[in-house]
């Protein structure tokens, strides 16, 4: 076991990718927690006599079609994309995880129901069910994360159900059953601890998509909604003065590029921190 634990923190120690992706992932943790100290001004401070001003040291992106600082607009952004990222996860890894243990666990039709709805939902295009969703919904931040949740547990529950079902046959499970454990003690217990490494590789990953899918909805105008500084809406907002004012696009787009490379690298390195095989290499 301990010789395990020396590998995995080799593996970790000189992972290049993964070390780069939490470095990354930490830097927009720490921009968003402490954005009020960082950003000079709130987001929605307007200056019209400052309007389309080019980046300089007193407003380091430039300012917006309202004299609005752009860097604040844009730190002040990572709280909505942390935010959303995190919400959106937690309520697809409640649904996928959940759902995938008991369709795994109790098998038969509760296992062809569950996989039944998850082929559906995985059927359908995400982005056009989500906002199909929205519309029906209406357009704003809090249902753009819902819509997301809904078209995306479906992956997550796939790979859960699938290791769970390698997993219930196992000595230790057979033995929490023979001692009179209960079917949800089981699965939270024995089942759910031994499962884990793909599920945080799948969490994530679905991080950097939540980030991505809502900040494309908020660019059409189906999520946040202005003046909030979510770079969708930014972006959106920039789309009229590309020419006169290009930072206006730029700025936000590159903080998406950062933040949605950081994560996918976080995730990519800790599957291949957590995969069993490259472990014995």
């Amino acid at each position: 076991m301990e010789e395990s634990k020396m590998k995995t923190l080799r593996r970790i120690f000189r992972h290049p990718m993964f070390t780069v992706g939490l470095i990354i992932f930490l830097s927009v943790m720490v921009v968003a927690i402490f954005a009020d100290y960082i950003a000079p001004r709130t987001y929605r401070e307007m200056d019209m006599q400052n309007a389309f001003q080019p980046p300089s040291l007193e407003h380091p992106f430039g300012t917006d079609n309202y004299g609005r600082c752009l860097f604040s607009r844009v730190v002040y952004g990572s709280r909505i994309a942390l935010r959303v990222g995190l919400i959106v996860v937690g309520i697809q890894g409640f649904l996928g995880i959940g759902l995938g243990l008991i369709a795994g666990y109790y098998g038969g039709v509760i296992d062809r129901l569950i996989s039944f709805l998850a082929d559906v939902s995985w059927s359908m295009p995400p982005m056009v069910f989500a906002m199909a969703i929205i519309m029906a919904l209406g357009p704003s931040l809090d249902n753009v994360i819902i819509s997301i949740a809904i078209v995306s547990w479906a992956e997550m529950a796939r790979v859960v159900r699938s290791k769970t079902q390698s997993v219930k046959s196992t000595a230790y499970v057979e033995a929490a059953r023979a001692i009179g454990r209960t079917d949800s003690g089981i699965m939270m217990r024995h089942i759910l601890p031994n499962i884990m490494s793909p599920i945080i590789v799948l969490v994530t990953l679905a991080l950097p998509l939540a980030i991505l899918s809502t900040t494309a909805l908020s660019f059409l105008g189906l999520g946040a909604q202005p003046p909030a500084p979510d770079w969708g809406v930014i972006l959106n907002e920039g789309i009229d003065f590309v020419q006169r004012a290009p930072w206006i696009s730029i700025f936000p787009g590159l903080a998406l590029v950062y933040t949605v490379l950081g994560f996918n690298m976080l995730g990519i390195g800790l599957r291949d921190i957590l995969d069993p095989q490259l472990l014995d290499a």
